[in-house]
């Protein structure tokens, strides 16, 4: 069951499965509140300061794509896109347009369910400690930011939510697909790519004192990644 007090907005012009969803969602607990229309949505996730949005990129009076770029620049609220819109390119320009993960009609309401629960463990984790250090590194959740030996080290956004991942499961061995459905969800993105090791060498190259022999970050041969906490 969802923890109280976690609202949820949809914003869909599909008013079945606004019913659907938003049926489901108030039986795990969640409160709900929905537009059928872009405009009228951003207004609602001001006035409404929702936990987490359902948002679809197919509106009657707005783009999805732009609703999302407003929404992210006004809010830091996690973003699930739900479309009909299953090419590549529409789920590349999904995510870099700000949202946090991206499902494709029709899909299972268990689905939604666990990418919903994910994200707010994520953020829960988050919230649990404001900093935490580890040797040189210091990581502050509430500004998402990290600093080496006092100086402040930028992150993107999938470096931090890489190391967030780690911290949270300290000197365990982490596959490569946990990781990858964890960060990023769609298999059909990553799964056959080298995209993990490049961003993993990337965060390598900001926390750690000789890269090329990491400390914090090593790797499991045949299996995946562990964080070394001591």
């Amino acid at each position: 069951m969802a923890e109280p007090f976690k609202t949820i907005l949809i914003i869909d012009d599909d008013k079945d499965i606004v019913q659907t969803i938003k049926g489901n969602l108030t039986l795990d607990g969640y409160g709900v509140i929905s537009s059928h229309l872009g405009r009228q949505g951003i207004e609602m996730a001001r006035t409404g300061q929702p936990d987490l949005i359902l948002l679809d990129l197919n509106l009657p009076d707005m783009d999805g794509i732009l609703i999302c770029e407003i929404l992210r620049k006004s809010f830091d609220v996690p973003i699930i896109m739900l479309t009909a819109r299953d090419t590549l390119s529409d789920k590349v320009l999904g995510l870099k347009s700000g949202a946090d993960d991206y499902i494709v009609k029709p899909f299972e309401y268990l689905e939604l369910s666990a990418r919903i629960t994910a994200i707010f463990s994520r953020v829960d984790r988050s919230l649990v400690k404001e900093k935490q250090a580890f040797g040189h590194l210091e990581i502050n959740y509430k500004k998402r930011q990290i600093s080496i030996r006092g100086q402040i080290v930028k992150l993107t956004k999938t470096e931090f939510q890489l190391l967030e991942l780690f911290v949270s499961h300290p000197d365990k061995s982490l596959s490569r697909d946990f990781i990858e459905k964890q960060i990023w969800w769609d298999s059909q993105l990553y799964s056959q790519s080298r995209a993990l090791d490049v961003h993993i060498q990337r965060l390598r190259k900001k926390i750690e004192q000789t890269p090329e022999t990491p400390d914090l970050i090593v790797t499991i041969t045949g299996v995946g990644y562990k964080f070394k906490s001591r």
